[in-house]
């Protein structure tokens, strides 16, 4: 449920919690737990789903100069609640939209291309046999040493693209046929497995960009990316493979039934009873301190001009 210690935010995810606080501390109790921050320590409190709390505890948080924001269980957000005047730090956004995003996608892309090698290695390793053909593992591993020396970032878009197009291709045939996967696919999708991995990335971003908000960071200023959304995406980047890729491939190679999903002319759609136990996984994989690490890496990096230690 919660989710703070080392970062300015503290995210409080599901259902029914109680939140109070006295004038110097914020307690929050939860299934039997009662958890007790420093009222100072909590720069941003962000309330993921339905909880409990009165207009006391609300004063005493703006009071000490703390946000809250609010977001659906899915992690869309919904509403902030701050200090009357501008609050925002201008200095930060400033910093972000004026960073050097060369350096930054560099490591993104090089960490994305990373985990994806290690998560095929581990697949090869599960099955017992090859999933690359002629000439594909060596062009991967020269992609990952030739990134480095890319100029542009259409250069690194390009070759992040194309890699992970190759990646989606090989993991496709740990899977039977039957399971209709061959690449990833936009939306609306045709098969079960490209239908479940964007069910898990769209978690992840909410997740994500819970995190983001909390850092009082800018999500519409991407850095591989362009667009709406586009830094949580670009930060989710390196963070699919473990926490949404692998359990989705395991489901599909050892769970997935007819019954758990449909296929109409148009598009497929997973069952009801699929989506409840994929949802089960994925709150068990989805490492929401890892996320915050991967944001609070990002926040730091940017902030003092440190190296980008990205999380994958």
């Amino acid at each position: 449920m919660l989710n703070v210690t080392d970062y300015p935010w503290l995210s409080v995810y599901g259902f029914g919690a109680h939140i109070k606080s006295t004038q110097r501390k914020l307690i929050i109790q939860h299934k039997g737990q009662v958890e007790e921050y420093p009222l100072e320590s909590v720069k941003h409190l962000l309330l993921v789903g339905g909880h409990n709390f009165n207009s006391t505890t609300v004063a005493h948080l703006l009071k000490n100069g703390s946000c809250i924001s609010f977001f659906e269980p899915d992690g869309t957000p919904v509403g902030i609640v701050q200090q009357f005047g501008p609050v925002k730090d201008e200095n930060l956004l400033n910093l972000q939209q004026n960073c050097s995003r060369h350096r930054f996608a560099l490591s993104l892309a090089q960490s994305s291309l990373k985990s994806r090698l290690f998560a095929i290695e581990r697949m090869q390793e599960l099955q017992k046999r090859g999933l690359f053909y002629e000439g594909e593992s060596e062009f991967l591993q020269k992609s990952l040493e030739e990134i480095s020396f890319l100029i542009k970032i259409d250069e690194i878009r390009r070759l992040h693209r194309l890699t992970t197009d190759m990646y989606y291709e090989i993991m496709s045939r740990s899977l039977s046929p039957d399971s209709g996967f061959r690449r990833r696919t936009p939306r609306p999708h045709n098969d079960p497995v490209n239908a479940m991995l964007s069910f898990g990335y769209s978690m992840l971003f909410g997740n994500c960009c819970v995190a983001v908000t909390g850092a009082g960071l800018n999500p519409d200023f991407g850095l591989m990316s362009d667009g709406k959304g586009s830094l949580v995406y670009d930060l989710i980047e390196p963070l699919k493979i473990e926490m949404i890729d692998e359990p989705v491939f395991t489901v599909a190679r050892d769970l997935l039934k007819k019954a758990d999903f449909e296929q109409t002319p148009s598009r497929c759609l997973l069952s009801d009873e699929m989506m409840k136990k994929l949802i089960n996984i994925f709150q068990t994989t989805l490492d929401n301190k890892k996320i915050d690490s991967q944001v609070y890496n990002f926040y730091t990096s940017l902030k003092n001009g440190s190296d980008f230690k990205v999380m994958y």
